[in-house]
């Protein structure tokens, strides 16, 4: 997976105003908002999910960007993967990601990245594998931050005691993902 993170959308706007486009996925669980800025995903959010909005509001002032309806070779290809991702073809991405959040948030997200399909991990351990083991709870609200679901593998992180906890997309779409990638068993540990 090809990884790219940007403080600011300034230095893309001196070549003129990208808009980030958008289209939606009818997934098995869910439907979710793709959003590509140039040739990176920057978005792949429950639609609806209370958080979303915010979301979408963090994304386009970070960039200084707006959003279009609009279809391109990108989101072809992110739906792509996504439907060879829920038929169990898939279990790694190959887009470009544009994490867009504070340092701390990127740092998790980054983590989240190395948790390999079919396992799961605590928010306790996420913190450890950052250096900082007393930061479950900011590493949670990162965790809840995250704008590309599926992609940045949120879902596969659960309750110390492994129990299910919360999801952008409701505790049903992260059963679906980890009984999707965990062969239909109680949870991947």
């Amino acid at each position: 997976m090809v990884l790219c993170s940007l403080k600011t959308g300034k230095a893309d706007m001196k070549e003129g105003k990208i808009t980030i486009k958008v289209q939606t996925y009818e997934s098995p669980c869910g439907k979710l908002i793709l959003g590509t800025y140039g040739e990176k995903l920057c978005l792949c959010d429950w639609e609806d999910e209370k958080r979303h909005p915010k979301i979408k509001k963090r994304i386009s002032k970070l960039l200084h960007s707006e959003y279009t309806i609009e279809k391109s070779p990108l989101l072809v290809k992110v739906s792509e993967e996504l439907d060879e991702y829920f038929s169990g073809e898939r279990q790694e991405f190959d887009i470009p990601l544009l994490l867009l959040g504070s340092e701390f948030q990127k740092k998790v997200w980054q983590s989240l990245l190395s948790v390999p399909y079919g396992k799961t991990i605590s928010y306790g351990m996420l913190a450890k594998e950052i250096g900082d083991s007393k930061s479950a709870r900011a590493v949670a609200c990162a965790n809840g931050a995250n704008a590309i679901s599926v992609f940045v593998p949120c879902h596969r992180v659960i309750g110390s005691d492994n129990s299910l906890t919360g999801y952008g997309g409701g505790l049903g779409a992260k059963r679906y993902l980890l009984n999707l990638e965990c062969g239909y068993g109680l949870f991947c540990l």
